[in-house]
């Protein structure tokens, strides 16, 4: 996170979503200077469960076996506009459990926050959305998909710390060699 504040503008840290300026936010500043237009402004407006689904094809029967399943989890990231300066950024997680052929469980959560980004120069506006938001929107998800687990009577699967800014950089690369449209 600090990187990110950093590459918007050495002199600004990021906290809690909001700029800070030595001591003062930026709300106290701009009702000093009135310049609320001016500033960049990246604050959360809400982060909310977006969609959940949970599917347990061979219960009950599944249920009574001694099985140790093999588990594939999917990350996917979006970004969408709702309206001018207001993004909703999503991070969907598809966790598969399967035993040989028979699916144990399969999980799809849908964690999603709506984001205020103003006054941001393009290139780090994409920054923002494809990892600072993800970032802050993933420790729900991460929750949300071990309580569905535990709910379903299956062991907590926990999903694994993940780096956003090495996986946008991923995405960037294969976009730049044309391997993704």
């Amino acid at each position: 996170m600090a990187a990110l504040a950093t590459a918007l503008d050495p002199g600004r840290r990021l906290v809690a979503g909001r700029f800070l300026f030595g001591n003062r936010t930026m709300s106290d500043q701009n009702s000093d200077t009135g310049a609320a237009d001016a500033n960049p402004v990246f604050q959360i407006q809400r982060l909310y469960l977006k969609d959940v689904s949970l599917e347990q094809p061979n219960s009950p029967q599944i249920l009574g076996e001694a099985i140790q399943p093999e588990v594939d989890i999917a990350l996917a990231v979006s970004a969408e506009p709702v309206v001018e300066g207001i993004f909703e950024v999503s991070v969907t997680a598809t966790v598969t459990a399967k035993s040989g052929e028979r699916t144990v469980f399969l999980i799809e959560a849908k964690q999603a926050g709506i984001f205020e980004l103003r006054n941001i120069a393009a290139d780090q506006m994409q920054l923002i959305l494809g990892v600072a938001c993800p970032t802050m929107v993933y420790p729900y998800l991460r929750a949300i998909v071990s309580d569905v687990c535990t709910r379903a009577g299956f062991p907590p699967v926990l999903l694994t710390e993940v780096n956003f800014q090495a996986m946008y950089e991923a995405q960037q690369q294969q976009m730049a060699a044309g391997q993704i449209n």
